[in-house]
């Protein structure tokens, strides 16, 4: 090692991975070499989320606490081994502009963009066949608390989402700790319903559950109306629209990932106020030796 520098033989490919010494979080001191080591760490779960979809990424060249920013295209300098999917632009109303995106299906394609400082990874809930996007098999509710709500309030949402869901024959559902603020719940569908109607309905449900539960939930994106509730963010169904990928280290001020938790984690956080919070990344990997991957667990339940 040199200067923070190596070159690795990752998944067969050959990767030249710079600045390792690089702090990316000066809040914990966590490097990019520790950042790399837990994205190796959680690939396996990671790339199963990934799989066969447009990755969004966030960058932080410089760290959390500069600048960062979103990219959709894969970058300058791309190898031609990293799978990427071209596909129109969502903000092109028309106008034929594409935008190629990386498609991360191993290890080494992970690799390469966490080299890039991409700390974050988004992706929609659809998947491709044949460079083309296919029904999504995954619905997610986003909730999203407004202070001084926190998770408390969004433990107890999501037991009522889990429930209001599994009336309606979705009973494989996986909740998820943002990295954030607040977390997801995530159900496994079977492709036979498109974007548009999925998110229709999960606005009706919104809707629905802002009548039934005003005191705690809040449809509409207004953040006037959101001080002490939780936003069911119906919205992140729209095709065009990501989620943080379950897993996915976040850009905060302490390496925080979005991990997979149990019911029971819920359960008692909606009792218990301040027991459910957001995980360190080390707390990923340790509870992936404990409880396996919860997130594939969960969506295959009953499947």
């Amino acid at each position: 090692m040199s200067d923070g520098q190596i070159t690795a033989d990752v998944g067969g490919r050959k990767l030249k991975l710079s600045n390792l010494d690089k702090v990316l979080y000066p809040g914990t001191e966590t490097t990019k070499g520790e950042v790399l080591h837990y994205y190796t760490q959680v690939a396996q779960p990671l790339l199963a989320v990934l799989s066969d979809r447009p990755a969004t990424r966030i960058r932080w060249p410089h760290g959390v606490s500069d600048l960062s920013f979103f990219e959709k295209n894969l970058p300058p300098g791309a190898p031609s081994w990293l799978s990427r999917v071209a596909l129109p632009s969502s903000g092109s109303r028309g106008t034929g502009d594409e935008v190629v995106y990386p498609v991360i299906g191993e290890l080494a394609e992970l690799v390469y963009l966490v080299n890039l400082a991409s700390l974050e990874f988004h992706v929609p809930q659809w998947r491709l066949v044949d460079d083309r996007p296919v029904a999504p098999d995954r619905l997610v509710i986003d909730l999203d608390p407004g202070a001084p709500a926190g998770l408390t309030e969004c433990a107890r949402l999501a037991l009522i989402v889990r429930d209001r869901l599994a009336d309606i024959g979705l009973d494989r559902c996986v909740p998820v700790t943002s990295g954030s603020k607040g977390m997801q719940v995530y159900a496994a569908l079977d492709s036979s319903r498109s974007s548009e109607a999925i998110r229709d309905a999960t606005r009706e449900l919104a809707q629905q559950l802002t009548r039934e539960h005003p005191d705690l939930v809040v449809w509409k994106m207004t953040k006037s109306k959101r001080p002490g509730k939780v936003l069911l963010d119906w919205s992140q169904n729209t095709a065009a629209k990501t989620t943080i990928a379950p897993y996915s280290l976040r850009g905060k001020e302490r390496p925080t990932a979005a991990a997979p938790r149990t019911w029971d984690e819920v359960e008692k956080g909606a009792r218990t106020p301040d027991s459910l919070r957001q995980i360190l990344f080390d707390d990923v990997v340790e509870r992936l030796q404990q409880y396996g991957d919860l997130f594939a667990d969960g969506m295959a339940a009953n499947g």
